[in-house]
């Protein structure tokens, strides 16, 4: 009995087998476009919201990175300016800062405040740089949209000497 002649896997397959069936096609080309329709529509949603949380992030890096290399003064510009305008620091309260190291800067927990307000959770590592003296301490930092200036302002510097 003869046989057959080996398939050559160099030939192409036939057109008709390498083709899926319309139906298929068809239902793919439709979850396709319902899954590109809904993450558009996220985006569009999510839009204004997202970018006031952008604004937040970049504010939030720029602040710990002004504090974490101390620039206070730099950090300072961040502070709502309402508070700036009521309680100015003085050259005093910048020299006392720079008496500070900051050696660590951790975001520990951010929750939602009321009226348009962030809470952060900070836990950070200082040096006193006439004494040494290493400590760690928590605060609070309260951040603020103002929808004026479409800024996100921080409630004050932190108070390393705890009202001393």
């Amino acid at each position: 009995m003869p046989t057959a002649p080996a398939a050559d896997p160099r030939m192409p397959m036939p057109r008709s087998a390498s083709r899926l069936p319309r139906p298929v096609l068809r239902a793919f080309a439709h979850g396709l476009l319902v899954v590109l329709l809904v993450a558009l529509a996220g985006n569009a949603f999510a839009g204004k919201g997202a970018k006031k949380r952008d604004l937040l992030n970049r504010n939030q890096y720029a602040y710990s990175a002004a504090i974490r290399w101390g620039d206070f003064e730099g950090a300072s510009s961040m502070v709502d300016p309402k508070v700036r305008k009521d309680h100015p620091l003085t050259d005093v309260d910048f020299s006392r800062y720079a008496q500070i190291q900051v050696t660590a800067y951790r975001d520990l927990a951010t929750m939602p405040g009321p009226d348009d307000t962030v809470l952060r959770e900070i836990q950070i590592e200082l040096v006193n740089r006439n004494t040494l003296s290493e400590r760690k301490m928590r605060y609070t930092e309260v951040w603020r949209y103002d929808p004026e200036t479409r800024n996100w302002w921080i409630a004050g510097l932190p108070d390393f000497w705890q009202g001393q």
